[in-house]
C-alpha cells in the first residue's frame, strides 16, 4: 500500500536527530557526526594525544593544579584517582577495545590481537575503529552509543590534562512538556514523547520554567 506524503517521516542521523541529507540516505548515522568521532578518536592516539598526556597528570597537582589541599591532615594519595582509572585496564582502551570486538562479530571477522603496552593497543584500536567508521556510521546500529561514548572519554581526557570543567547543563522544554538537559556541545535529543531536535533545534527550545511550590 502506498503510504501518504502526510505519514512520511524524513529519515534522522541516529546520533544527532538531525535529518539526513540525500547523499545520506540508507545510512544510520551523519557524516558530521562521523567526522566529529573521527576527531576524538584521532585527538586519543599518538604520542601527542590525549591518552598518552594522562601519565603527565597522575601525580597530584599535575594538570589540572587540583588534588592539593592546604592545611589537610591526610596524606594525598600517590597518584590522582581519574586520569588513572582513564588511562588503566578498564578504561579508555579497553572500552574502545570492546567496541572493536563487537564491529568484528558484526562482520563475522576473527577477534582482533592486542600487542605491545597499553599506549600501544591505544594506538592500535584507534587505527582499526577510524579505518572502519565509514561502515559503522553507514550500517552500525549502535553507531550513536558508540559515538557518545567515544566523545564522553575524549572530554573527559582532555578535561583532566587541561582542567576543562563540565559544561553547564540546562533544562529545556518539549512542545509536549516534558523537559531534557543538554549543554551547549549536545548534538540532538529525544524526548520521552518521542519528539527529537537536532542540535540547533535543541537549543532553541525555551528554558523549562519550575512550578512555584
Amino acid at each position: 500500500m502506498h503510504q501518504p506524503e502526510d505519514d512520511y517521516t524524513w529519515p534522522t542521523c541516529a546520533a544527532c536527530s538531525r535529518e539526513l541529507r540525500h547523499d545520506e540516505l540508507g545510512r544510520i548515522a551523519c557524516r558530521i557526526c562521523q567526522n566529529r568521532t573521527d576527531e576524538h578518536l584521532e585527538a586519543l592516539a599518538g604520542e601527542t594525544g590525549l591518552y598518552a598526556a594522562l601519565t603527565r597528570v597522575l601525580t597530584p597537582g599535575a594538570g589540572t593544579g587540583e588534588g592539593r589541599v592546604s592545611g589537610s591532615r591526610t596524606a594525598p594519595l600517590p597518584l590522582r584517582l581519574e586520569p588513572l582509572n582513564l588511562s588503566a585496564r578498564g578504561g579508555v582502551v579497553t572500552v574502545l577495545q570492546t567496541w572493536l570486538v563487537d564491529w568484528h562479530d558484526t562482520l563475522g571477522w576473527r577477534h582482533p590481537r592486542w600487542k605491545g603496552g597499553l599506549q600501544q593497543q591505544l594506538d592500535q584500536v584507534v587505527k582499526a575503529l577510524r579505518a572502519n567508521l565509514e561502515w559503522a556510521a553507514t550500517e552500525h546500529p549502535a553507531f550513536s552509543e558508540f559515538a557518545a561514548e567515544v566523545g564522553q572519554m575524549a572530554r573527559a581526557c582532555r578535561r583532566q590534562v587541561t582542567g576543562e570543567r563540565l559544561e553547564r547543563r540546562i533544562t529545556v522544554a518539549c512542545s509536549c512538556g516534558g523537559t531534557l538537559r543538554v549543554t551547549i556541545s549536545t548534538p540532538g535529543a529525544r524526548c520521552s514523547c518521542g519528539a527529537q531536535y537536532g542540535r540547533v533545534e535543541v537549543l532553541e527550545l525555551p528554558l523549562a520554567v519550575r512550578n512555584a511550590a
